[in-house]
């Protein structure tokens, strides 16, 4: 049984301006340090961000316009912890604690993904998916009709019609990390924050590695440790960063997550 959401869900609006302010921030600085979180519903998008470069809020606001459109902004800026920024100044080293898990996709999550993917290319505003099997839950904004997806027993929007979007919920950064990351969900999310934080790094590593082997992984790290399961961090990093820029950078991430 799985869930997925598609980039127009109040939870992904908040992932997607989340990333693109992290590809703001690697614009302004090679390797930036950034932590950002968002809340955004009902006319209003409430952004704190921890850093180390200095964030235009104009063209903050131009980037929360482009993704959720004409919303009032309140943006809070502050510098990143000295103590963790410290932590980084010699080398590249873990940004926090954590458990991290990869597994090989199923066929579920394959299908889903798919699935979702087809949908949002009919009707591009908020939905969710749930499959079970070959029951498959389809919940889609502005949409009359179910769509055509053959073997399938669908369930087309059991409360009716709907709007969806950010005026009637409200969203907020990696509260949908099951559509994001499958079985693989442990601690902490994927969005909103730079590629030395391991919720990051070691969260899109472990996915890789159990792409490519087959078989389930696990990490786990403490703030400042200089490697993973014997694997240099700055490694780690360089493989994570290879996978986002081929993805095409952090909001292209946020849009459907790992899979």
């Amino acid at each position: 049984m799985i869930e997925k959401v598609n980039p127009q869900h109040p939870d992904k609006i908040a992932d997607r301006i989340a990333g693109a302010l992290v590809d703001y921030a690697y614009k302004l600085d090679s390797n930036p340090k950034i932590a950002v979180e968002v809340l955004i519903g009902h006319g209003k998008c409430h952004i704190i961000a921890e850093t180390n470069v200095k964030l235009d809020n104009q063209h903050v606001e131009e980037i929360v316009r482009r993704i959720s459109g004409n919303v009032e902004l309140d943006l809070v800026v502050v510098e990143q912890d000295e103590h963790l920024a410290n932590n980084q100044e010699e080398q590249l080293k873990c940004g926090d604690n954590g458990i991290f898990k990869g597994l090989p996709l199923n066929e579920e999550e394959l299908q889903i993904s798919q699935i979702a993917r087809k949908i949002y290319s009919e009707a591009q505003s908020d939905g969710k998916y749930v499959l079970n099997g070959n029951e498959l839950i389809v919940c889609q904004s502005n949409m009359k009709s179910a769509p055509e997806l053959d073997g399938f027993d669908v369930t087309f929007n059991p409360l009716g019609f709907w709007t969806g979007g950010t005026d009637v919920d409200t969203g907020a950064t990696n509260r949908k990390l099951g559509s994001d990351m499958g079985r693989a969900v442990t601690g902490g999310g994927l969005h909103g924050k730079d590629l030395s934080k391991a919720d990051v790094s070691v969260n899109i590593y472990a996915f890789l590695e159990a792409q490519r082997t087959g078989e389930p992984q696990e990490f786990f790290c403490a703030i400042g440790d200089g490697t993973v399961n014997g694997v240099p961090y700055a490694k780690i990093v360089d493989i994570a960063r290879e996978y986002i820029e081929r993805v095409g950078g952090f909001e292209k991430l946020a849009e459907w997550g790992l899979f």
